[in-house]
């Protein structure tokens, strides 16, 4: 599914509002098979994907978690990011797009220094809670109980981040002491 301003991090979930017959037949066609399907991000300045080459190949397949269907053919689903992917060709283009996935794996280059991040990452939450959202305390003990740095990089973006371009460079960075690193950035300049 290719949407412009829709991100799918590994360990989040996302509400999708499922109504175009092309995603009513992909998510059908999911639902008789693994349950699961990729959200793909549009390239900006693009109205419709109606090419490969305008959205990024780098994704999280997802699990549909919950589906509720409706008379009128729409669904509203739950989708769980479960691994970060490229896509790395395509068997089939119509009526909904079938892609083969290379699974992509995260690497931590510096631990000392993504521990680091980490804290600071947390400290800054915290901060943000405390200041817009006093009653959040279940979202912020749900980030301290998060002890792999990878988790905290994507709950943090999904939960924090609304610019849909933040959120795809986070999404397809695979350096995570990187990620960690931009993702501090990004959270310093969103205040």
């Amino acid at each position: 599914m290719v949407l412009p301003n829709a991100t799918l991090f590994p360990n989040t979930l996302l509400p999708l509002f499922i109504f175009q017959p092309r995603y009513r037949a992909m998510l059908a066609w999911a639902l008789e098979h693994e349950r699961m399907f990729c959200i793909a991000t549009m390239k900006p300045g693009i109205a419709e994907a109606t090419d490969v080459s305008q959205f990024h190949h780098r994704s999280c397949v997802g699990f549909v978690r919950a589906c509720v269907g409706h008379d009128d053919g729409t669904s509203h689903l739950i989708l769980q990011g479960l691994q970060r992917v490229r896509f790395s060709g395509f068997t089939q283009d119509a009526p909904f797009r079938i892609a083969e996935l290379e699974v992509l794996e995260s690497e931590e280059s510096d631990a000392i220094e993504a521990g680091d991040l980490a804290a600071k990452i947390r400290e800054r939450c915290s901060k943000f809670i405390a200041v817009n959202d006093p009653t959040g305390e279940t979202l912020e003990q749900h980030l301290e109980r998060i002890d792999d740095h990878g988790k905290l990089s994507d709950v943090v973006a999904h939960s924090f981040l609304t610019d849909p371009e933040s959120r795809r460079m986070l999404l397809q960075e695979l350096d995570l002491t990187a990620r960690l690193r931009l993702l501090l950035k990004l959270l310093r300049e969103a205040e």
